[in-house]
């Protein structure tokens, strides 16, 4: 029943079209066992050259190698050696390099005070008057003085006056009359007591009398003497002598007098003024305190693993931090050879002649200290450096082709760098451009300049 259904199902079908010749089921199997045939041959081969031990796939079309990179170009300088050096940053303050005190040179009250702190003063200006009182009674008694010892001088070179000649005449003459006396009550007196009517202590009071009277009378005749030869030489110039003393003390009198007029020695710029108008001020007491403005010194601490390494002469570049704009490059002046009370370091001395406006005395500056080191090394600029992490590289060319070494960077100067490898040598060619993304080994082409 079954094979009826088909066979009449088949007829229908084919029966809807009459121009496609029917095929019977014994025409097609040749050709089905054909294709089974060759697939199956062709997966074994397939299947053998897959699991052959030298059986290895070779594609369809031949791989191309790929062309070799052409070379970098890159440009090249000359090392050449150079003193490296480091900077050290030091800490300090302004100073004032020319200051000083001017003081009174004699006692006495303030009468008046003629500056204040910040004016300008100039060499010879006053500053300052003390009471002259004292001075003033002093000068009226040293000009008595000296008239008296003129006077004295005055007599002595004139000579002695016929008066006082006549005068000491009389006054031998008297001396001459007593002396007379004198040997007329001894020998009286002699007698007396001879005969027992005096005691023998009246004979020697009248002895010691006449000796008197001879002492004065012999007196008397030098004085005369004295007066008719006149003042000798080494008198006269004794009265000199005095004269010229009340001379000294006269102008030292007026020159405290003068004194009491506080003149300035410097020119400068008040600072500190120590007194006030009524102040009691003694001799070599402060009035004021000057700066000059013309030189300033500049006073920066050394940290201690620098003592003894800084001389004078050394770069310095300096800071402040009220003149933002400003930098001053200079040099070391100076080095203190003692270590600052305060701190226990040492200092280095700056000195600027011509400071900035604005730059004052106390105030906080900052300084640059360039440092040379002692460590061979080679100057070149930045740009022949390479940075890979941590490490510092140079390339050198050999051969066409870029060797890499690693440097130690000695001293980084701003646009200088110092390095140094033992392999580099004074006059040999590394890169100094081109070498970002470089690597050992690779080919590169140096441009001429």
């Amino acid at each position: 029943m079954n094979t009826s259904e088909a066979k009449v199902s088949h007829s229908d079908t084919h029966s809807d079209s009459p121009d496609v010749p029917e095929l019977k089921p014994e025409n097609r199997k040749p050709w089905l066992w054909l294709l089974l045939a060759l697939s199956l041959t062709v997966n074994g081969i397939v299947l053998w050259r897959m699991l052959s031990p030298s059986g290895t796939p070779k594609p369809a079309v031949a791989q191309q190698q790929p062309a070799a990179p052409p070379p970098r170009p890159v440009e090249t300088v000359s090392l050449t050696r150079g003193n490296a050096t480091t900077s050290v940053s030091l800490l300090g303050q302004v100073e004032a390099s020319q200051q000083s005190t001017i003081r009174a040179q004699t006692g006495g009250i303030v009468k008046e005070i003629l500056v204040r702190p910040g004016d300008r003063v100039q060499r010879g200006m006053a500053i300052a008057i003390l009471d002259d009182s004292d001075q003033q009674l002093a000068i009226s008694r040293t000009r008595a003085e000296l008239a008296q010892q003129r006077s004295n001088l005055a007599r002595l070179e004139v000579g002695t006056r016929p008066e006082i000649i006549a005068q000491r005449q009389a006054a031998l003459k008297s001396a001459k009359a007593r002396e007379q006396e004198a040997l007329d009550n001894l020998r009286r007196t002699t007698d007396l007591v001879k005969q027992g009517a005096l005691s023998q202590r009246i004979l020697v009071e009248a002895t010691s009398a006449v000796d008197e009277a001879r002492g004065q009378q012999l007196a008397a005749q030098a004085a005369l003497a004295e007066a008719k030869a006149g003042p000798i030489q080494e008198e006269i110039a004794a009265q000199k002598a005095n004269v010229a003393a009340a001379e000294a003390s006269l102008n030292q009198a007026k020159l405290a007098q003068q004194r009491t007029r506080i003149i300035s020695s410097d020119s400068g710029v008040v600072q500190t003024r120590h007194v006030s108008r009524g102040d009691l001020v003694e001799n070599s007491d402060q009035i004021v305190t000057l700066v000059s403005g013309n030189a300033l010194d500049i006073f920066l601490e050394l940290p201690e693993e620098l003592s003894g390494k800084v001389t004078p002469g050394m770069p310095i570049e300096l800071t402040a931090r009220a003149l933002p704009q400003w930098k001053g490059r200079t040099k070391i002046t100076a080095v203190v050879p003692a270590a600052d009370a305060a701190s226990r370091r040492q200092r280095v001395r700056v000195q600027l002649n011509k400071p900035p406006q604005g730059l004052l005395p106390g105030m906080a500056i900052a300084g640059n200290l360039i440092m040379p080191s002692n460590q061979p090394s080679f100057v070149v600029s930045r740009d022949a450096l390479t940075r890979q992490q941590n490490q510092w590289l140079v390339f050198t060319v050999a051969g066409g082709k870029a060797k890499q070494l690693e440097v130690e960077m000695v001293a980084d100067m701003g646009e200088k760098v110092a390095i140094y490898h033992p392999e580099l040598q004074a006059g040999q060619r590394i890169v100094l451009r081109g070498g970002d993304g470089l690597s050992d080994g690779v080919s590169v082409k140096v441009l001429e300049k």
